[in-house]
């Protein structure tokens, strides 16, 4: 959605709002306008401190202020962006992929699947998993049956991931005690406070490195890619899932890396309505920029133009395309892979919009949608996943 300079120095964004205010000078041959506008994470958050570093170089070396506006779950990061008071979110996977899914959160009459384009995202070396308080004895996933694991109320990505986690160890929520949080922040501070034994982040979040440095501790139990049967039941939650060795995060060294999952995060997205010029420019200075900011912010290094993946599952926006041409790393099978995954957006578009004329109650809203999103997307040979 486009946004004029004007409605961006008019939106407040007031409270939760961070100014990144430093001088700068001008640099790199991308055209971007004085004043920018992302969603980002909690404070303290690795998608946070990272959007920080990137406001920061942006700054410095061409005089743009970032604004970043922290939202506490995907609803509160996906709103302002929809709503046209920010014009890009870096986020996870609930924002991106799930919103594109009109999946969980995103199936509620309000929202619908979102048309979410990708620019970039962050493949560094991180993990995305669930961490445990060391205090508790759990070794293993299969461990956490009984123990007290975090539900973030709005925040299907970390719930959904929080369920595959479990589903590695041969678990569900019905054999752990349910905590539910009003956001990410809150989740990790009742770990701190020894109010849930459990929860997710990226291993190099700011508020891992507070559990690691509290009386409690923490771990990351292992999903080691050899256990084959463990990752079939985790990807039958969460396809997106990739075994890595994290060697960036609270607790892990690349002496002593961690044998978990992963994905893209942060990954900056906008919808396809905005600027095509704008958002080939934002791509341009995030790359031109890169060694201003790298090294800023824990895992910040996953930004490189080198680790990006052109056929992920949320296809790319018009202008980033223009830029990835540009330096000869979008061919035939990236248009066609990007192509596909348009296709699949306006079969949840035309789904979606058969379903609400059709109308359903409030009671089986939910069931309903899911099982028309399951048939149009069957019907046209895609894997509807949730």
């Amino acid at each position: 959605m486009g946004i004029s300079l004007h409605s961006i120095r008019r939106s407040a964004l007031a409270g939760a709002v961070l100014s990144v205010a430093l001088g700068g000078t001008a640099f790199a041959d991308a055209k971007l306008p004085d004043q920018l506008a992302w969603t980002a994470y909690d404070t303290g958050t690795a998608g946070y401190n990272q959007s920080v570093a990137i406001g920061g170089a942006l700054k410095n070396k061409m005089g743009v202020n970032l604004r970043v506006l922290p939202g506490k779950n995907d609803v509160s990061r996906t709103e302002p962006l929809r709503q046209g008071k920010v014009q890009f979110s870096a986020t996870g996977v609930g924002a991106s992929f799930m919103a594109q899914e009109g999946a969980f959160d995103f199936g509620s009459k309000r929202w619908g699947p979102q048309k979410i384009r990708t620019l970039m995202m962050n493949n560094g070396a991180i993990g995305l998993a669930v961490a445990v308080a060391n205090d508790v004895g759990v070794k293993e996933y299969k461990d956490l049956k009984g123990k007290r694991v975090s539900w973030v109320k709005g925040s299907p990505s970390l719930n959904v991931n929080t369920e595959a986690y479990l589903a590695f160890g041969g678990l569900t929520w019905d054999d752990v005690i349910k905590v539910e949080f009003g956001g990410f922040g809150a989740s990790w501070a009742g770990m701190v406070n020894g109010q849930v034994d459990a929860a997710f982040a990226s291993t190099n979040s700011g508020k891992a490195y507070e559990m690691e440095a509290s009386p409690r501790g923490l771990i990351w139990p292992p999903t080691p890619a050899s256990d084959t049967e463990g990752w079939a039941r985790m990807t039958n939650i969460a396809p997106f899932f990739q075994p890595t060795m994290a060697t960036v995060g609270a607790t892990i060294t690349k002496e002593n890396p961690a044998a978990t999952g992963a994905y893209p995060y942060p990954v900056l997205v906008a919808y396809p309505e905005q600027d095509e010029d704008l958002v080939y420019n934002m791509t341009k200075a995030m790359y031109e920029l890169f060694p201003e900011y790298d090294g800023k912010a824990p895992g910040i290094s996953g930004w490189a133009l080198d680790k990006q993946n052109l056929k992920w599952v949320v296809p790319y926006h018009a202008g980033a395309i223009r830029y990835y041409k540009e330096v000869g790393k979008w061919g035939d099978a990236e248009q066609a892979h990007n192509d596909k995954l348009l296709k699949r957006q306006e079969v949840l578009a035309k789904a979606w919009e058969g379903f609400v004329a059709k109308g359903a109650s409030d009671d089986t809203w939910d069931d309903e949608w899911r099982k028309a999103r399951e048939t149009a997307l069957k019907a046209e040979g895609f894997t509807p996943v949730f």
